[in-house]
C-alpha cells in the first residue's frame, strides 16, 4: 500500500460519512445508490434509498417490476433515465447473468447504463475488486494532488487521471479507498477554495505545493441551459384535469398538462387549445409564474387555468384525471407548481 493510501484510509476512518449504502458487500445495493447519486445530492438520495429498496429488494423483484411503479418510485429524484437504465439493467441481469450480480469490471460495464465510474465502484465496493472508480470529486482531488493542469474534458487527460488514480489504489481495502477519495473531495477538497489544512495528503499534493489549489481541476467550458417559454394550460372538466404521458425523450413516461411553447396573450390560448386539443375553453386565466432548471434546458412557465364542458372527451392520447388518479402517477418536478394549484383548484 502506497503512503497515499494508508494516510487515505487512515483519515477515512476516522471521518468517513455515515450512510446507509456503507460498509456493504452487496452489488445490487451499491448499484443502486451509485445510480441515485449521478447529479444528485447525497442528501436527497438518503430519502430515497431505503424506500426504493424496501419496494425492490434484490434484482429480480427490480426486474420482475412494471415501469411505472420504478418511476414512481424514483419520482423526484429526476434524471428518469437512471431508473429506465436500472431496470432495464436488472432484467439483462436476470436474462444474460442468470438473476446474479456480474462480478467481473468487464461484465458489470455490460449493463444498460452503467459506464467506467459505475463499474469501478461495484467491483471495488462490493467485490474487493483493485480498480478504480473516478468521478468529478475524484478528478478533482487527482487533479490538485498530481498537479494535473490541462483541460480534463480532453480524453486523454481523462485517461491521464484514470491511470493516476488506478495507481493508487490498494489491493486491500480497494472500495474504502475509492469512497475515501469520493468523500475527501465531497467534504475536503471541495470546488472553488479547499480546507487544505485539514486535508490528510496536503504534504504530498502538488497544487498545495504551488499554491493553486482553487485553480485545479481545469474544466471543460459549458454552455448555459438553454431558456424556453411554456404556456401550460390546467383544463379543469368537472372534477377532472387534463394529462398526457410524455413519449418524448426528456421525460419519457411522465405525466403532464397540455404545454405549448413560447409566451402568448391569454385571448390567444382559446385558440391554441381548440386547434391543438380540440376542445372549446372558458375564461382562461393567469395563476402563476414557475421556473424549472435542466442540465441542458430552463422551461419557464406561465400557468393558466381553463374550464371545459364536465362531460368534454379527452382528445386522442389525453385523460382527464381525478386528483386521486393523479397520486398514481409519476408527474416530473418541473410540474411541482402546477400540481399545487390542480390539487387547489380540485
Amino acid at each position: 500500500m502506497t503512503e497515499t493510501a494508508a494516510k487515505l484510509l487512515a483519515w477515512y476512518d476516522a471521518h468517513a460519512r455515515d450512510l446507509p449504502w456503507r460498509g456493504i458487500h452487496d452489488a445490487y445495493r451499491t448499484w443502486v445508490s451509485e445510480t441515485m447519486l449521478q447529479q444528485t445530492r447525497v442528501d436527497t438520495v438518503l430519502s430515497y434509498y431505503d424506500r426504493f429498496l424496501a419496494r425492490f429488494p434484490d434484482v429480480s423483484a427490480l426486474a420482475a417490476a412494471a415501469e411505472e411503479d420504478v418511476l414512481k418510485m424514483w419520482e423526484g429524484l429526476g434524471y428518469y433515465r437512471r431508473a429506465r437504465n436500472l431496470h432495464r439493467g436488472a432484467k439483462q441481469v436476470m436474462e444474460e447473468f442468470g438473476g446474479e450480480m456480474p462480478r467481473t469490471t468487464e461484465e458489470i460495464r455490460r449493463l444498460h447504463g452503467v459506464g467506467d465510474y459505475t463499474a469501478g465502484a461495484i467491483a471495488s465496493i462490493a467485490y474487493d475488486l483493485p480498480v478504480p472508480a473516478v468521478d468529478g470529486n475524484v478528478i478533482r482531488v487527482i487533479s490538485r494532488l498530481k498537479g494535473i493542469r490541462e483541460n480534463t474534458g480532453v480524453p486523454s487527460v481523462k485517461r491521464q487521471i484514470t491511470a493516476e488514480a488506478a495507481a493508487l489504489v490498494p489491493e486491500a481495502r480497494p472500495g474504502d479507498f475509492n469512497q475515501a477519495l469520493m468523500d475527501l473531495g465531497a467534504t475536503v477538497c471541495v470546488p472553488g477554495t479547499p480546507s487544505c489544512e485539514k486535508c490528510p495528503l496536503c504534504g504530498m499534493c502538488d497544487a498545495y505545493q504551488e499554491g493553486d489549489a482553487d485553480e485545479l481541476p481545469v474544466l471543460p467550458r459549458r454552455e448555459p441551459p438553454r431558456p424556453i417559454d411554456y404556456d401550460v394550460c390546467l383544463i379543469f372538466s368537472g372534477g377532472r384535469v387534463l394529462m398526457r404521458q410524455r413519449t418524448e425523450t426528456m421525460l419519457q413516461g411522465l405525466w403532464v398538462y397540455p404545454m405549448f411553447e413560447e409566451h402568448r396573450e391569454v385571448d390567444l390560448l382559446s385558440e391554441i387549445i381548440r386547434r391543438k386539443l380540440g376542445l372549446k375553453a372558458g375564461e382562461i386565466s393567469f395563476c402563476a409564474d414557475a421556473k424549472h432548471v435542466f442540465t441542458h434546458q430552463v422551461w419557464q412557465m406561465k400557468l393558466y387555468t381553463a374550464r371545459v364542458d364536465k362531460h368534454a372527451a379527452a382528445p386522442a392520447g389525453w385523460r382527464f384525471v381525478t386528483a386521486e388518479e393523479m397520486t398514481s402517477l409519476t408527474i416530473p418536478t418541473a410540474m411541482k407548481a402546477a400540481v399545487k394549484v390542480v390539487k387547489e383548484k380540485l
